[in-house]
């Protein structure tokens, strides 16, 4: 049986009033400096813009837990915040203890990645070279802590994230344009090098809702 914990983190506090805290605004800026484009490849968009956003904002649990959904029998849970201009998705993933993505490309997507909570272990590779069967080739390997941004594209490699900490991890990632969701994207074993495609890459839960299997 799944075991799913809802926010294990500390509870938003509530009043008798919605008020936009400091991520709500974060969600509309990023809104905002997507505005009508098709995403970080349009001539209007800086994903320096995007990323100082990020950069802005002081991870507060208080104010993002209503998303973080954990289930700690999966390596991490993809839940949806907000779909933008319909050309991109907001997404936090929290990521269990001891455990990680498959190495991964982002199908054609950028990435923006903030971290809410903990230290995430970022791992970027070559894409394999052809047909050859050969291990996955380091190209680096990045601890970001919290509060620190990073980018990531296709055109840098292809990566994986990993959580070596004893807690959960949490991370905010916009993808623009959300390839993934719609398409799901292509996993790389790491001692051959062989790529699979993952059809559909899902979430556990949308707008702080936890969906059904």
């Amino acid at each position: 049986m799944t075991c799913t914990i809802l926010s294990p983190l500390r509870q938003q506090e509530t009043s008798g009033e919605a008020k936009m805290d400091r991520f709500d605004t974060l969600v509309e800026s990023l809104k905002d400096i997507l505005g009508p484009s098709s995403g970080i490849t349009s001539d209007d968009v800086d994903v320096g813009d995007l990323m100082h956003a990020m950069e802005q904002y002081a991870s507060d649990d208080r104010e993002w837990s209503p998303y973080a959904m954990a289930d700690a029998s999966r390596a991490y849970t993809r839940n949806l915040v907000d779909e933008g201009n319909g050309k991109s998705n907001l997404l936090i993933l929290v990521w269990s203890p001891g455990k990680a993505s498959p190495i991964h490309d982002h199908g054609n997507a950028h990435c923006v990645m903030k971290i809410l909570r903990g230290t995430l272990t970022e791992t970027r590779y070559d894409f394999p070279d052809g047909d050859k069967n050969k291990p996955m080739q380091v190209k680096s390997t990045s601890h970001h802590k919290e509060n620190a941004v990073a980018y990531m594209a296709d055109e840098l490699g292809v990566h994986r994230i990993s959580n070596e900490g004893s807690d959960f991890a949490v991370s905010l990632h916009l993808y623009t344009p959300p390839n993934v969701a719609k398409s799901g994207c292509n996993i790389f074993d790491l001692r051959s090098g062989k790529k699979s495609h993952v059809p559909k890459c899902g979430y556990f839960s949308k707008f702080g809702r936890i969906l059904k299997e």
